[in-house]
C-alpha cells in the first residue's frame, strides 16, 4: 500500500469512506455487525489477508487436527504479512470462535495491523486488553472446530455480507470496518481526507449555530468561501 494513502486512512473515518465509495457505485462495502473489542485504538488499516471457513464436519474436526502444522488456520495466522488485515469468513455464525486470544496474540507479534470476523472471538476479555484492532460480532467461547472448518487461505470471500478480496484495503474505527477495492485505494483515501476536512468545517460552524442549509451540502459560494477561509487559517 502507498504510504501516503495509509496515512491518509489512519486519519478517516469509515461513514466518511462508505459515502465516498456510495458516489462511486459501491453500496455494499461497510462490514456487517462487527464491532470492535477496544474502541478507544487508532484506526485499523491494512490489505487484506483472508481465511474461509466452511461448516464443520465432525469426522474431520477433532481436536488432533491442530497438531498437524499444515492445518489452514494456523497456517493463515503463520502466513500473514506484516501490516496486513486478517478478514475471517465465518459465514456470520458466532456459536463457535473464529480464533481465540492465543492466535490473536500471535497475529499482534507478527505485525499484522488487526483482525476482523463476521463471526466470534473466544478469550475477548483477554483481547480487548490488547493493543491491536481486533472486530467481531460477539463473544463466543466454544472452539472453532464446534462449528467451523479451515478450507481455504487468503481467496476471495464474504464478511458480513460484504466482498472481500485478498489485498482490497481494510478500515476499521469504532464504528466497523469497511473494505476499499485494491485499485482504487489511492483515490479514496484522498477523497476522504478532502471530505473530512469539510465535515470538520462544517461540524464547526453547526455548533455555532449556522443552518445546515446552504451548508451541507454546500449550495451558497459564501459557504465555499468560508469554507476557503477556514481551510487556509487552520492549516488544512
Amino acid at each position: 500500500m502507498n504510504p501516503k494513502t495509509r496515512e491518509q486512512l489512519m486519519k478517516v473515518s469509515t461513514a466518511t469512506l462508505c459515502t465516498a465509495l456510495f458516489k462511486r457505485g459501491l453500496r455494499n462495502q461497510f462490514i456487517q455487525d462487527v464491532r470492535p473489542l477496544n474502541a478507544g485504538l487508532p484506526n485499523m488499516v491494512g490489505e487484506a489477508f483472508t481465511l474461509r471457513y466452511i461448516p464443520a464436519r465432525e469426522d474431520l474436526n477433532p481436536l488432533s487436527v491442530f497438531l498437524d502444522r499444515q492445518h489452514p488456520q494456523r497456517q493463515a495466522v503463520e502466513q500473514c504479512p506484516p501490516g496486513a488485515v486478517m478478514v475471517i469468513d465465518s459465514r456470520k455464525d458466532a456459536r463457535a470462535a473464529s480464533a481465540g486470544g492465543i492466535l490473536v496474540t500471535r497475529l499482534m507479534k507478527r505485525g499484522a495491523a488487526g483482525v476482523v470476523t463476521d463471526g466470534g472471538f473466544r478469550d475477548s476479555p483477554d483481547i480487548a486488553k490488547l493493543p491491536f484492532p481486533a472486530y467481531h460480532t460477539r463473544p463466543s467461547a466454544p472452539t472453532n472446530l464446534t462449528l467451523h472448518q479451515a478450507i481455504d487461505i487468503n481467496v476471495p470471500i464474504g464478511c458480513g455480507d460484504a466482498p472481500v478480496w485478498p489485498g482490497d484495503v481494510i478500515v476499521g474505527d469504532a464504528e466497523g470496518v469497511i473494505v476499499i477495492p485494491a485499485a482504487i485505494a489511492d483515490e479514496i483515501a484522498a477523497e476522504a481526507t478532502e471530505m473530512t476536512a469539510f465535515e470538520d468545517f462544517v461540524q464547526e460552524k453547526v455548533m455555532e449555530g449556522r443552518t445546515i442549509l446552504g451548508l451541507y451540502p454546500p449550495t451558497e459560494e459564501q459557504s465555499r468561501i468560508d469554507f476557503a477561509a477556514w481551510r487556509e487559517a487552520k492549516g488544512r
